[in-house]
Order: structure tokens, then sequence, then C-alpha cells
């Protein structure tokens, strides 16, 4: 009979463990896609952007502890080389980039990038905040 109980508890834990997981990962994508939207809201709400995210107090830092990346896009002159590029290398926003790094925190500018891929961005100049790979 305690062989039985061993086992019934093994296959629950081999089962509850990786759902468990799942869940805290897209808990984790969850925060991030809040954290961005609040701070897309405080960057769209001043009369010109800031040149780094530190104007509005200490650096806040992802789910994954990397601090959230902004690029501002320098005035008139369109998004700078390193700018995020969509499937077909298109920049993904006019003014300025706002991501998180993700799980693995390597990210690379078009998202399309293996590296890219499990990054939360803000696109569309807001119109989108999601996982890259679902952009």
């Amino acid at each position: 009979e305690l062989l039985a109980v061993v086992t019934i508890i093994g296959v629950l834990a081999a089962i509850a463990v990786p759902k468990s997981k799942e869940a805290i990962d897209r808990a984790r994508v969850a925060r991030a896609i809040g954290d961005l939207e609040a701070i897309g809201v405080d960057l769209d709400a001043q009369d010109t952007l800031p040149d780094a995210l530190t104007f509005f107090g200490p650096v806040r830092l992802d789910p994954w502890g990397n601090p959230y990346q902004y690029n501002k896009f320098p005035d008139g002159k369109g998004a700078p080389p390193g700018a995020r590029k969509d499937r077909f290398l298109v920049p993904i926003n006019t003014y300025y980039d706002l991501y998180s790094l993700g799980k693995d925190s390597t990210s690379s500018p078009p998202l399309t990038a293996k590296n890219s891929q499990d990054d939360i961005v803000r696109a569309n100049d807001g119109g989108y905040i999601g996982l890259a790979s679902k952009y």
C-alpha cells in the first residue's frame, strides 16, 4: 500500500511541477505586459520624450530581474539602425522602442531572431504589447 501511495504522489508531482512552471511563466509575461503598458502611458504623457527611463525614478526591473529597455529615436529622423523590426525588417515603432528582454535575458533587433522570441515588446506605437513571437 505504501508503494502505491508513493507512486500516486510521484505521478501527481510529475504533472503538477510543469503546470506550475507554465503558470509562473504566464504570470511573469502578464506582469511585464502591464509594466510596459504603464511605462508607455507615462512616456506618452510627456511633452518631450526623456532620454532614459530613470527620468521617472529608480530603474524598474522586469519579472526576470532585468531593466526594461528603452530606446528613444532621434527627433524627426525615423527609427535608428538598432530599432526593433518585424519579419519584413520594418521598424515596429515610430518614436521609441520599449521592451523586456524576456526569460532568456538576450535580444536582437529583428523580432524573428531566436533570442528575441521570448521578449515582451511594445509595438505599433502601443497598439500591441505582448510576446514578440506572437507579433
